[in-house]
């Protein structure tokens, strides 16, 4: 194992979280390496969708730290996870139902042409690429309210990819889809 995959890429210690009335966390302790994948498993109320939400920017711990990469971090919003390379899938859906698939997928990062327009020949074809990697045969040019719920999912797995993420968290993402698109 070389250097960089023996230590923690995330270290969060003691991280406590407060609600009225309810500690939600309790001096929660995780750690997690480059290319590992984890599982957090727990009845409801456990504290498992509070801890994403911690780690993703919606809710700022109130006391423990964060690091990435041995430094400690300030994760204030959703933006600042997404600078530190973090994406969420959340159960819910996260996406604009009117637009296209290409267009929900480069939501803010779309590729830019020459004038400052969106350009989307590139859009469409940066889409095609990513689905592909995923072998999945969805229309980047589709509406997303015309997809079925499953290939929906699958737009929000291919958003978080997207933004080169060196950590994803899913929240129950795969509920809704079959056993081939899991794989």
């Amino acid at each position: 194992m070389n250097g960089e995959q023996s230590q923690p890429f995330l270290q969060m210690r003691g991280i406590v979280k407060r609600f009225p009335g309810v500690l939600a966390l309790s001096g929660v302790n995780f750690n997690a390496r480059l290319g590992e994948v984890h599982v957090l498993l727990g009845e409801n109320g456990a504290g498992n969708s509070t801890l994403i939400k911690v780690l993703s920017g919606v809710y700022p711990p109130d006391a423990g730290e964060i690091l990435f990469g041995g430094r400690p971090v300030t994760i204030r919003n959703p933006y600042d996870a997404q600078l530190l390379g973090v994406s969420t899938i959340y159960q819910e859906l996260n996406l604009v139902p009117d637009m296209t698939v290409a267009e929900n997928i480069f939501l803010g990062q779309e590729p830019m042409g020459r004038f400052g327009t969106v350009d989307r020949k590139q859009q469409v074809r940066q889409t095609c690429d990513l689905l592909a990697s995923l072998h999945l045969q969805i229309d980047p040019q589709a509406v997303v309210k015309r997809l079925g719920i499953a290939q929906q999912q699958m737009v929000e797995i291919a958003k978080a990819l997207s933004f080169n993420s060196r950590l994803i968290i899913m929240d129950e993402p795969t509920a809704v889809l079959t056993t081939h698109e899991i794989e």
